[in-house]
């Protein structure tokens, strides 16, 4: 997607940070009311096409918002099930060197690594993903 368009797209979103520069760069796109954040990658020099989207999950828990993969709902699904979700639906989901899941065939990225409080397990781990990569450039 061009840099306009993208921009004009997340301005009906929320606030978009920096203002007034062009790519290549990350610009957040910060949603107060919902408490959600993402963040639009512009990688290539010359070129101005998104490349990436880092979309991390809500912080209000009764947030109306859903990231949907095929049907599935990245945030709501516990981290335990969704790659064997996706596995199911013919997609290949590894363990990256670095912890995180991986569907190469998808240029997805999930991770939990943020430090704000979502839901936990009994042994404090996280129910769900936090943060997802979804890109043009190769994951892996």
């Amino acid at each position: 997607m061009p840099f306009d368009d993208a921009m004009t797209a997340a301005r009906s979103w929320g606030r978009v940070s920096p203002e007034g520069r062009r790519p290549p760069g990350k610009y957040v796109v910060a949603n107060e009311l919902y408490q959600f954040e993402f963040v639009l990658l512009f990688e290539s020099e010359g070129k101005e096409l998104l490349t990436g989207v880092e979309v991390w999950r809500f912080r209000d828990e009764a947030t109306d918002i859903r990231f949907l993969l095929e049907g599935v709902d990245v945030f709501r699904t516990p981290a335990d099930d969704l790659p064997e979700i996706l596995e199911e639906q013919g997609h290949e989901v590894v363990e990256s060197d670095y912890g995180f899941d991986e569907v190469t065939d998808l240029g997805l990225r999930f991770a939990n690594n943020s430090s704000f409080a979502y839901p936990a397990d009994e042994e404090g781990d996280p129910l769900y993903f936090d943060y997802v990569l979804v890109s043009t450039e190769p994951v892996a």
